[in-house]
């Protein structure tokens, strides 16, 4: 066979594999390379063969050959390499998640020869795990409109809103009280919108210090600061194809916002550590409880910034404001739990349900699926009532007057806390102590006991002991 027919024939099972394969010297030099190598690397063959593997950027090789005995590649030490993760290194300075397989080759006399080395490539692997977990997050949240609960006239507007918006790419930021529900906002504009079928990444802005928020939002390369073992892939670039949301937006440092306006202006970043530009095709989906317009008054957050985030705002009303919700939200809420715990709870009683309705709610929906949660716990099979909601909800003076006069079921009221604590002592001292007893005392559920002693710090060998004389009479201490 001559050499020419031979290549042909090498190049031709190269390219049979399908995978990404190359064959490199001892001294890290690229011998051969197949067109699958190509494609996952960005590089030709032209490029790639005669070319340090260096070039390929993979983390982990840097990682090994920093560690090797001799400043070599520590495969050669090793023998084989099987079926490592790793993050390679385009031509256009993006990385390529990769599962890597390696072998020395040895010849005849068995000395090294070089070593053979394979790639997968498992990106697409990586967005299907993502999109996997975004479904797996919403599998309880799949009521009403994409997760949101509510008929009033301003949640249907912002259902309109949503589905108008969904289909363009400007920048959408959603603004309201903690609470509100602004992530499912954000989630609803995105499974309506074109970029459906890319990754939805998630990142609050207020988790993490300048440095640290830099290095999740645009990524690192190895080395680029102590700590940083591996490449990482940041959000923006996890997000190509498809949507970032950017929670708590009014928290994010100001030496990261420059940095987020030229992501918007130009779709382009750096990474940290790296003076290369990569593509940015991403959706900013935006959020905040604050007010931006007065922090950029302070001096807290850039005018320009602000402009470019702006684009299309939709401001989620607070719970107080759409107080008609409140019913649907409960009973959604309880079929969830009811659901998820397989305990009887069939809804909640009528003056409970009155509470609720005249409830500020300062926490709005998530405070309200709180105390249900909470409320769920502690209730027995039947229906909700009033004392099994947490201590810190103040009855409303309506609720007070008809439970003093006797016309509805609930646990005894009191003027003030002192005359709470005072009745609960008492009930503590004739009941021994005994918690079951003193609620049975009081007309109030066990947990309701031991919420007021955490609320007035009574502890039953002191309180009960020094608070109290023997013939039943409060002392002076107590007071």
């Amino acid at each position: 066979m001559n050499t020419h027919i031979q290549h042909i024939c090498e190049d031709e099972l190269l390219n049979a594999i399908g995978n990404g394969l190359m064959v490199v010297s001892e001294d890290g030099v690229i011998l051969t390379a197949n067109q699958d190598m190509e494609t996952i690397t960005g590089f030709s063959r032209k490029e790639l063969i005669g070319a340090d593997c260096t070039i390929l950027g993979c983390d982990v090789c840097e990682k090994s050959r920093s560690d090797s005995k001799d400043n070599w590649c520590m495969l050669f030490e090793v023998g084989k390499i099987k079926n490592k993760r790793c993050l390679l290194t385009r031509k256009d300075g993006t990385y390529i998640s990769v599962s890597k397989n390696a072998l020395v080759l040895k010849d005849d006399e068995g000395m090294v020869a070089g070593a053979l080395e394979t790639f997968i490539d498992i990106s697409e692997m990586d967005k299907k795990d993502q999109k996997i977990f975004e479904l797996e997050s919403r599998l309880n949240q799949d009521t009403g409109f994409f997760g949101m609960v509510g008929r009033s006239t301003p949640m249907r507007t912002i259902y309109q809103i949503i589905e108008k918006v969904a289909d363009s790419d400007a920048p959408v930021i959603i603004s309201g009280e903690s609470g509100t529900g602004k992530e499912l906002v954000a989630q609803a504009i995105h499974e309506l919108g074109r970029r459906r079928e890319g990754p939805f990444v998630k990142f609050n802005c207020a988790a993490l210090n300048s440095s640290l928020c830099e290095s999740e939002l645009f990524g690192h390369t190895k080395g680029a600061f102590t700590g940083a073992y591996r490449h990482r892939i940041g959000r923006f670039e996890a997000a190509h194809g498809g949507d970032i949301f950017l929670d708590e937006i009014g928290d994010i440092p100001l030496s990261v916002q420059a940095m987020l306006l030229r992501v918007l202006e130009l779709k382009r970043f750096e990474r940290v550590g790296d003076n290369r530009a990569v593509h940015a095709d991403v959706r900013v989906i935006t959020a905040t409880n604050r007010n931006l317009q007065e922090m950029i008054s302070q001096g807290h957050f850039r005018e320009d910034l602000f402009f470019r985030i702006n684009v299309v705002p939709i401001h989620l009303p607070p719970l107080r404001e759409r107080r008609e919700d409140i019913p649907m939200l409960t009973e959604v809420f309880i079929q969830e739990l009811r659901t998820k715990n397989s305990k009887a709870i069939m809804g909640v009683a009528p003056d409970l349900m009155n509470l609720f309705m005249n409830y500020r709610w300062p926490g709005n929906v998530r405070e309200l699926k709180s105390v249900l949660e909470y409320a769920f716990c502690i209730a027995p099979p039947g229906i909700i009532k009033l004392e099994h909601i947490p201590a810190y909800i103040p009855l409303p003076e309506e609720l007070k007057s008809a439970s003093l006069s006797g016309t509805v079921a609930t646990a005894p009221t009191f003027e003030n806390d002192t005359a709470e604590k005072t009745a609960l002592l008492e009930a503590l001292c004739l009941c021994n102590g005994n918690k079951s007893q003193t609620a049975k005392q009081l007309g109030v559920h066990r947990m309701t006991v031991w919420n007021r002693m955490r609320k007035y710090g009574i502890h039953l060998t002191q309180n009960i002991d020094q608070s109290w004389d023997t013939d039943g009479s409060q002392t002076k201490s107590h007071q």
